[in-house]
């Protein structure tokens, strides 16, 4: 870890660690610092660290800072757009310089994410704070990266996809999808779930702790454990399913409940099914 991420980190615990900040305008800058190397990608919520994913708490306790800090404040983007929020957090404001496509059409970026060139954002879109989106990744109309989500390179969020956000606890494991993975329409995957590499989510896939994941290939159930998330592992095609109900009223009414199938692990047809134009990019 670079000095100057050494410094900045043990400031931030400072900080987080008083139960009252004195000044808080004092610790403005410090915290200012530290959204500025959040917004570059200098620093994340979690990063991997010889093949595992470690998560940075004390990224989290900063950002939670910025919100201990911030003060309402009346924003607007000319004659149009106004809103009010924590002024520690505006919008982002993109330039030339970011290689970022931002099409028209209200999509936001806090400060505070990172956006890595060549990205694509199609209207409407939002990434919280904290998040980490990778080169080459696509973010889909009405896809939502949620706060500390990790987002791979090449990565396509379609429409209506949601990562949820994981800010509190600060030591819980955000939402992270590895390089190369394919999120279909309207897919949902919340508290901390891992989706490695070049994983295909087929559309209407939900993710979550409580959610066991069906593997009819391997005849595996993978489930969260106390101490580590759901993982789906790298290549396989996830679709919706459902899981009969056996015991109970549910059974003599023939319910049964939803539940994610691995159905296949990818191969040269579904990499032609799901490949992505390069000159989109």
């Amino acid at each position: 870890m670079p000095e100057s991420t050494v410094k900045l980190k043990s400031a931030i615990e400072a900080l987080c660690g008083s139960a009252t900040i004195a000044d808080p305008d004092e610790a403005r800058p410090t915290f200012f610092n530290f959204r500025a190397a959040l917004t570059r990608g200098a620093i994340r919520a979690a990063e991997k660290v010889g093949g595992n994913w470690v998560v940075n708490a004390w990224v989290k306790q900063g950002i939670l800072l910025g919100f201990r800090l911030g003060e309402l404040q009346q924003m607007s983007d000319g004659d149009v757009l106004s809103f009010i929020d924590k002024d520690t957090f505006p919008a982002r404001r993109l330039t030339l310089a970011d290689r970022v496509r931002l099409v028209p059409g209200g999509s936001s970026i806090r400060e505070g994410a990172y956006v890595a060139p060549s990205v694509i954002c199609m209207p409407p879109m939002f990434i919280n704070v904290g998040a980490y989106v990778d080169e080459g990744a696509m973010i889909d109309s009405h896809a939502l990266v949620g706060s500390c989500a990790q987002v791979g390179k090449r990565v396509h969020l379609s429409a209506a996809a949601q990562i949820g956000g994981v800010l509190e606890p600060v030591n819980a494991a955000p939402v992270i999808i590895e390089d190369d993975v394919l999120v279909g329409g309207n897919c949902g995957i919340y508290e901390g779930t891992l989706v490695r590499a070049r994983a295909v989510l087929g559309a209407g896939t939900i993710l979550t702790r409580s959610t066991p994941l069906y593997d009819l290939v391997r005849g595996e159930v993978y489930r969260a454990s106390s101490d580590k998330p759901l993982e789906v592992p790298e290549n396989a095609v996830v679709v919706p399913g459902s899981r009969a109900v056996t015991k109970g009223k549910a059974a003599e009414w023939g319910l049964s409940l939803y539940a994610p199938v691995i159905v296949k692990y990818r191969d040269e047809k579904t990499d032609r099914g799901v490949e992505l134009e390069d000159w989109l990019r």
